[in-house]
């Protein structure tokens, strides 16, 4: 999310996209209330942990779900944002929202569509009864709130520091990086929280992500502050080199960073709520849903 933009509220910023265009070929062949379970590594061996992300609570009953009054889900999303909605190799939507929509539908066993909008479309399509639930990372705001039934959040939106792998450092605090030099997206949530709790740190604003990744790959500046989820997918990717590594954990302040990302449905559609977040915590439950968050962030975002 670099940034979160107030006139498009989309949980990752439109410059990561030019890097998740190219490769999302590849992908195809802090806080205490989230559980998470390390299922990538093991202790003691070199390879890295990633922390499943876990929204539900296992002591939570699943609300009674009368799929009678669910005889169908047309999702709308769009195919232009990956690696979380795109177009596959032959032009049907894929990625992680359109794996998450499709196993809702095999859960709640109901047939399904999934439609492609303009992502400034979406919410128009949704109130004129063209589809039944927006699921296109849709940032979840108080006005998106007012306005329509959200589901259980099914993905948070961090921010993570970034350092060389040959850099000894491991923790991300404003102790640890003073008199550090920290890259950040100009105009971003993310050069906006560093500029307020690491003053002591050397702030370096870059034009766009790519060039605030080059700075690090270049050893211009010595970390990266920026969205977890397209860091990670970068990390993931051939891009990186294996350069770099994610420092400390996930910063997830909801001022900064937003809310998180739900599904969005027109106001008073009570059914739908109920079964989608009853399938969601049902595919949290069976590990679909970390298979699902693996294949898309292999490095994880955590």
């Amino acid at each position: 999310m670099e940034p979160a933009s107030v006139g498009r509220t989309r949980m990752a910023c439109v410059v990561a996209r030019t890097f998740f265009l190219v490769v999302a070929a590849v992908l195809l062949a802090l806080p205490a209330a989230r559980a998470e379970a390390p299922l990538a590594g093991a202790e003691g061996t070199s390879a890295p942990q990633v922390a499943i992300p876990g929204y539900w609570d296992p002591r939570r009953r699943s609300e009674r779900v009368d799929l009678t009054r669910v005889p169908q889900i047309r999702f709308l999303t769009e195919d232009d944002f990956p690696p979380f909605n795109f177009a596959g190799p032959d032009g049907r939507p894929v990625g992680f929202n359109v794996d998450i929509a499709r196993a809702i539908c095999e859960e709640l066993a109901v047939p399904c569509t999934i439609q492609v909008r303009r992502f400034d479309l979406l919410t128009e399509s949704l109130d004129r009864n063209a589809g039944d639930a927006i699921i296109a990372s849709l940032a979840i705001s108080p006005d998106i709130r007012r306005r329509y039934e959200v589901s259980d959040r099914y993905l948070e939106t961090p921010a993570r520091f970034l350092i060389r792998r040959d850099t000894r450092l491991t923790e991300a605090t404003p102790e640890a990086l003073a008199g550090r030099s920290i890259a950040t997206v100009q105009g971003t949530a993310h050069e906006a929280y560093v500029a307020q709790f690491f003053r002591l740190s050397a702030r370096r604003s870059y034009p766009d992500i790519e060039a605030a990744r080059r700075a690090l790959l270049e050893r211009d500046v010595d970390v990266l502050f920026a969205d977890g989820a397209a860091s990670g997918f970068w990390l993931g990717g051939e891009a990186s080199a294996g350069c770099c590594r994610f420092l400390g954990g996930a910063f997830t302040e909801s001022r900064y960073f937003g809310e998180g990302l739900a599904i969005v449905m027109r106001r008073g559609n009570e059914p739908l709520r109920r079964a989608i977040n009853h399938a969601l915590q049902r595919l949290w439950e069976k590990g679909i849903y970390a298979e699902l968050y693996l294949k898309a962030f292999p490095a994880g975002i955590y």
